[in-house]
């Protein structure tokens, strides 16, 4: 039948471009937590190698650019739901759809991620120098995790 083709292309596009929109948030928030998490890690192991009684004190700062990988792969379940319960029947603009609710989290997460993660090794070395800071500078790089939840709450919002 004349026209079958240009439907079953708009159906298949429609599947390639929502699956691109969560593959790429679930990516981008992991390579920005990990690009966080080696500034963090490096920092911790150049303040523990002096002094390893600060373990404890300097762990909430390595960590805290994880939580972006988390929030990526979060969105990407949720987004996937759709994906999954539409298959390859999924038309273009529900794809694109999906790809634009994703981004907020994609992006919030690559960049906060790797922003955290110099915040946190900022304030590893501040630790080192004096140990009591350690309650007080949680707070540098959890201003800059309020961004990615932001991105979290607007890609959920989206996605509903």
């Amino acid at each position: 039948m004349p026209g079958t083709e240009v439907v079953q292309e708009v159906v298949e596009y429609g599947y390639a471009i929502a699956m691109i929109g969560v593959a790429l948030c679930v990516f981008l928030c992991g390579i920005g937590s990990c690009i966080g998490l080696f500034k963090s890690s490096a920092a911790a192991a150049g303040v523990l190698s002096e002094n390893p009684k600060l373990f404890g004190k300097v762990l909430v700062l390595v960590l805290l650019p994880a939580t972006q990988g988390i929030y990526g792969f979060i969105i990407g379940i949720i987004a996937s739901g759709p994906v999954l319960e539409a298959g390859t029947a999924m038309v273009t603009i529900d794809g694109w759809g999906i790809l634009g609710a994703v981004l907020p989290m994609a992006i919030a997460g690559l960049v906060s991620g790797i922003y955290q993660g110099k915040a946190s090794a900022n304030c590893i070395y501040a630790v080192g120098k004096q140990e009591a800071l350690s309650g007080k500078l949680i707070i540098y790089p959890a201003m800059i995790e309020f961004y990615a939840i932001l991105g979290l709450i607007i890609s959920i919002i989206l996605l509903a």
